[in-house]
């Protein structure tokens, strides 16, 4: 068994696609038209291409309230490894990305948060 796609709920497709490929630097694998949404994924450049992300469109009511609740509570829809958490802190901040927690030490590495602007915060964590 092995994991080869992972979704993230998102409140607009075509923003997330832009904000995950042209912020963050992920590539675009998969768009396909599917009813009124789209079959969305994008890949790491940085890793294997068979580990796909999903841009799931947030239309179900329970996805939503899951969404909004934790987003409302702060918590990480999901987490990003980075080699290094300053420099890729610094790169996004460059870019105007919006961090509700910046880069902080703990037992287990370094960890930051910043909203994806589709109605997810995201954390980055460097071992």
């Amino acid at each position: 068994m092995k994991i080869k796609l992972a979704s993230i709920f998102v409140d607009d497709q075509a923003k997330a696609l832009a904000f995950y490929t042209d912020v963050l630097g992920f590539v675009k694998k998969t768009d396909i038209a599917a009813g009124e949404f789209r079959w969305l994924t994008v890949v790491s450049p940085e890793g294997s291409d068979d580990i796909e992300l999903v841009l799931e469109p947030n239309v179900h009511p329970a996805a939503q309230a899951y969404q909004k609740a934790i987003y409302r509570d702060g918590i990480p829809a999901t987490v990003f490894m980075v080699g290094d958490l300053g420099q890729e802190f610094e790169r996004l901040k460059a870019l105007g990305v919006s961090f509700k927690v910046e880069p902080t030490k703990s037992e287990w590495g370094l960890d930051a948060v910043f909203d994806d602007t589709c109605g997810n915060f995201i954390g980055l964590h460097q071992d």
